[in-house]
């Protein structure tokens, strides 16, 4: 848990750094989480609907903190590599599209979801999401993506290639405490 909040904290401020966004939403029951993102700079809406990813990041979209007008961008939280100019470049060849996305390290999941209202915004994270969006009709916008915006992390190995890239302070923390750096080492227990 505590690896999970540092990475959403560390995704939450590199977003918020950004200059092509101008709000970033966080859809969090949890009290620890709540306070972690408000001070990483999210507006924390309570997840009402309570039924997986997908329509938590809608009711995100529409809790009414987002203006009606303005395009409307899902992030995956577990980035903790992200650079914000990485994320604006993106961002700024998704306008105009009405859905596109960016897929994850893999090649399978997806890291970014953006839609141009929030009417269009119907997003399908989760395993293998990168071929619902392409079914769907949203423009691949991977090819054109920096490695820390497709850099999720699932696994160990994920989470080493993220070090390497450059961790935000929270994640950098967190994984100082571990003490282990390399793919042989294991987290304690």
């Amino acid at each position: 848990m505590e690896l999970a909040l540092a990475m959403a904290a560390d995704t939450v401020r590199a977003a918020s750094a950004c200059p092509e966004v101008r709000l970033v939403v966080a859809v969090c029951d949890d009290p620890e989480a709540l306070e972690s993102l408000r001070q990483a700079g999210a507006v924390v809406v309570p997840d009402e609907p309570d039924a997986g990813l997908n329509p938590a990041l809608v009711h995100g979209a529409s809790a009414g903190v987002i203006p009606r007008d303005h395009a409307v961008a899902a992030i995956a939280a577990d980035l903790p590599a992200l650079r914000s100019h990485e994320l604006a470049e993106v961002l700024r060849r998704a306008a105009g599209r009405a859905c596109s996305f960016v897929a994850d390290a893999s090649g399978s999941g997806t890291t970014v979801f953006a839609a141009a209202d929030r009417a269009a915004f119907e997003p399908s994270f989760g395993p293998d999401s990168r071929s619902r969006h392409v079914a769907a009709g949203a423009t691949d916008l991977t090819d054109r993506a920096g490695v820390t915006l497709r850099r999720d992390v699932d696994t160990i190995a994920d989470l080493l290639d993220a070090i390497r890239l450059g961790v935000g302070p929270a994640t950098a923390a967190v994984t100082r405490a571990l003490a282990w750096s390399d793919a042989s080492d294991s987290p304690p227990v």
